[in-house]
This record gives structure tokens, C-alpha cells and sequence, in this order.
């Protein structure tokens, strides 16, 4: 079941963390289920995640998650890798670009090297949160492609949810339209009719680092203890 919130204007959001409380109010009809864990997608997903979970009263965690580059051009996704060996192929853009099994695979390895260093560097030694029978909310600052968000949605629905649903600012109508076909129910408050970049929609939309990711997640995991 598709659930798309539509903005009644295209502004851009000033922030991650304002566009997360915003996507925060869109959800208050998951506030309060038992289990409850929002889950960011690194690096600048966790930002928008940490909000979410903090309006929401819910656990915070991350799920990494590697876009597979097009050689030559690696802002162009034929495909994304995700914790726990999930993967996602854009079939239509590696048999348009005969991309071969080589290429794939070089851009893979590469990616997959990237994915655990990550892992190691949000994560430590704390394990990876259960997942099944439990009400997700998987959240990032943006779609362009969807090619993450499909290799996320693969490997958590591995693990058998309760419920799953993706929450993201902003998406173009095309990747909106795809991705409602695999997921119970999809948050976007703004679907531009003309779409470039997800950083156009944003004021503020610079770079997040490791050490922004990891002070997130921490911050979250130490109330959650508290």
C-alpha cells in the first residue's frame, strides 16, 4: 500500500535535521507502536533519521548502504550493495551502457570494501539491531535514483518485519512510482515535477562526515540506555 504525502509548495527544506522533524510529523500515526526503530541510511540519512526518532520517540539505528557507480561516472547508480549481502541491480542501465561482468564486479569489490569499513567505523563492536516482527522506518535526506533505498528494502525484508516503511523529503515521480510497488507504505512530502538533484531542495545541504554519523547514533544509543 502507497502512502505519499504531497507538499502544497516546492519549497526547499533549510536542513536535514528541519526536514527530519517534518517527515517526524508525518508518521505520528507509527508513535507509540512497540519496537519502533527508525533505521538512517549513512551518511546524510542518519541526520535526517536522528530527528525522526527523536519526534518520534523511537530507537535510532543505521543500515549502510553502498551505490554501485557506473564507470566513469560513479554519481550514476546501476545498482547498490547493503549490509547483511544484499543487492540491488539496475538491469535497463547495465544492458544500455554494456556494462560488462569485469566492470561490474571491480565496482562491487570496491564498494563492498567501503560498506564494511563503514560498518566498522558507525557500528564498533555493537551489534546490529533485530529486525524481525518489529515496525521500521527506514529513512534518508533524499531519493534520486532509488537504487539504495531498493537494496535496503531487499535486505531488511530478509529479516522479516512487522511493517516497513521508507520516509524520505524528497523523491522525483518516477522513483516514487517504483518504489511504491515493494513497500507497505512510502512517506515523501515533496515530489517536484521537475527533479536535477536532491541537494537542490535543501538551502543548507553540505557534506556529512563519519564523525557527524557516529555522533548521532551515539547520542541516540546513550538515551536509549538511559
Amino acid at each position: 500500500m502507497e502512502s505519499v504525502e504531497k507538499a502544497g509548495s516546492q519549497v526547499p527544506y533549510k536542513n536535514r535535521q528541519a526536514a527530519g522533524r517534518i517527515l517526524a510529523g508525518h508518521l505520528r500515526h507509527v508513535k507509540g507502536r512497540k519496537g519502533l526503530l527508525v533505521l538512517g541510511l549513512p551518511r546524510g540519512g542518519v541526520i535526517v533519521a536522528a530527528e525522526v526518532a527523536a519526534g518520534l520517540e523511537a530507537a535510532l539505528d543505521v543500515i549502510v548502504v553502498r551505490k554501485l557507480g557506473i564507470p566513469g561516472y560513479a554519481e550514476v547508480a546501476m545498482g547498490a550493495i547493503a549490509s547483511g549481502g544484499a543487492e540491488y541491480l539496475n538491469a535497463d542501465i547495465i544492458d544500455s551502457l554494456r556494462i560488462t561482468r569485469e566492470q561490474l564486479e571491480r565496482v562491487r569489490r570496491a564498494e563492498l570494501k567501503e560498506l564494511k569499513r563503514r560498518e566498522l567505523a558507525y557500528r564498533g563492536e555493537r551489534p546490529p539491531p533485530a529486525i524481525a516482527g518489529r515496525t521500521l522506518v527506514l529513512a534518508d535526506d533524499g531519493i534520486a535514483t532509488g537504487a539504495t533505498i531498493h537494496a535496503a528494502v531487499k535486505a531488511l525484508k530478509k529479516q522479516k518485519p512487522a511493517h516497513l516503511i521508507a520516509a524520505v523529503p524528497v523523491a522525483p515521480r518516477e522513483a516514487v512510482n517504483e518504489l511504491s510497488q515493494i513497500l507497505e507504505e512510502l512517506i515523501c512530502p515533496l515530489i517536484p515535477e521537475s527533479f536535477a538533484a536532491v541537494g537542490q531542495w535543501y538551502e543548507q545541504f553540505p557534506q556529512t562526515t563519519d564523525a557527524e554519523v557516529r555522533k548521532a547514533l551515539a547520542g541516540a544509543w546513550h538515551r536509549a540506555q538511559g
